[in-house]
């Protein structure tokens, strides 16, 4: 019988070569994947602080757009004016530069006992976040209840916040103009409506160049206020 030798240890165990070679591979892996799961991570931070950014946005833009859409127009029993100006809203405080109108978007619901035609303004006003030392706070404010015997205080809706400045234009047909008011000669709805509303900036670079929030409403509805004088005029 022959007898075999069994393999020596040496020639089953890795080499110190091949354990630093190993180890190092192994290294190499762990960093690229701790680079690519921290860079996800980076990326869906950016990714949600983009969305938490221009989520608030678009909501108060649809608002806008809605209200503008459906605004009345001037003369009614409940429709009385249409304002690009400083405005009045509510007893006890200043007058602000904004819009007001009368629309159709009010909510109908057992709750409240109104119908869906509602007061409604913009303004900016000075944020409600007192930390925040920049831009202000774009307010909408409503009244549902246009019949009561006594003037009540609007209910305020916030918005946005950090605006810089907000520009509403309105069109006659030929130009562009800052104000309307068919309390005081302007006896139709303009034909259409720019909302542009200029975000305020830490960043001095940034300022120069504001990111600008713009809406564009066309108004359909175009029915000219006439007086009793003018109408009975008209039969004679």
């Amino acid at each position: 019988m022959t007898a075999t030798r069994p393999a020596s240890s040496a020639a089953r165990a890795f080499t110190l070569l091949e354990l630093l070679i190993a180890v190092t591979i192994f290294s190499i892996v762990l960093v690229a994947i701790n680079t690519v799961f921290y860079s996800a991570l980076r990326l869906r931070e950016r990714t949600s602080a983009v969305l938490d950014d221009s989520l608030p946005r678009s909501r108060a833009l649809s608002i806008m757009r809605g209200d503008l859409r459906s605004i009345l127009p001037p003369g009614g029993v409940l429709a009385t004016s249409f304002v690009v100006s400083a405005i009045n809203i509510g007893f006890g405080t200043a007058q602000a530069q904004g819009l007001q109108c009368f629309t159709t978007t009010g909510r109908l619901d057992d709750a409240h006992p109104w119908g869906d035609v509602q007061e409604v303004a913009y303004v900016l006003q000075p944020p409600a976040d007192h930390n925040r030392s920049f831009g202000k706070d774009l307010v909408r404010y409503v009244s549902r209840n246009l019949l009561a015997t006594v003037q009540e205080q609007p209910e305020p809706q916030w918005l946005l916040g950090g605006i810089d400045r907000m520009e509403f234009l309105c069109f006659d047909g030929s130009n562009w103009r800052d104000s309307w008011d068919t309390t005081a000669g302007d006896t139709n709805l303009p034909v259409a409506i720019r909302v542009r509303l200029l975000m305020a900036s830490t960043n001095a670079a940034a300022a120069r160049n504001p990111e600008i929030l713009e809406l564009l409403v066309p108004l359909s509805m175009q029915v000219t206020a006439t007086n009793d004088a003018e109408s009975s005029g008209g039969q004679q």
